[in-house]
């Protein structure tokens, strides 16, 4: 049975897209039930002045209970999902980093790496869990804890 419904925001490069939808049915296979605003092709992107965008993520990202953020081979260069992040924090809005599918560890985002409250594993158990606050700390794409500070710097 689902559970309550959980305001998210999913953070992603471009690159990434796709795997916003794949997220959201992982977590839904895993009983948690979300509302989604985050901004992609599909859903809000139409905007290229950059104060507007930064005022329509603000909004959407404030509304959020929880900031995922999908991390794949080139999130850390991307100036938007930084930007994200921080403002998320700003917000004291929660920071779940999310090893994208099949990817191996890679460099994270800085601001992931110095705000983020839980980096989890492609799971749907493990990413709710972590969005509940009943998950802390980083974990490899494995799942194995791992601390911040032996997390890699690898160029990808």
């Amino acid at each position: 049975m689902p559970r309550g419904a959980k305001n998210i925001f999913i953070s992603h490069r471009h690159g990434d897209e796709a795997r916003i939808h794949q997220l959201k049915s992982i977590l839904r296979d895993a009983g948690q039930n979300v509302r989604d605003s985050s901004v992609y092709s599909g859903k809000g992107n139409r905007a290229n002045n950059e104060t507007y965008i930064k005022n329509l993520l603000g909004r959407r990202i404030s509304w959020a209970g929880t900031v995922l953020v999908i991390v794949s081979k080139n999130t850390h260069r991307s100036k938007w999902v930084n930007w994200e992040i921080a403002h998320a924090s700003r917000k004291d809005t929660r920071i779940v980093g999310v090893w994208a599918d099949g990817q191996p560890t890679c460099a994270v985002p800085k601001e992931l790496r110095q705000l983020a409250d839980a980096m989890v594993p492609w799971d749907g158990k493990k990413i709710r869990d972590a969005i509940d606050g009943k998950l802390d700390g980083w974990h490899d794409p494995a799942g194995t804890p791992l601390p911040i500070c032996k997390l890699p710097d690898i160029k990808c």
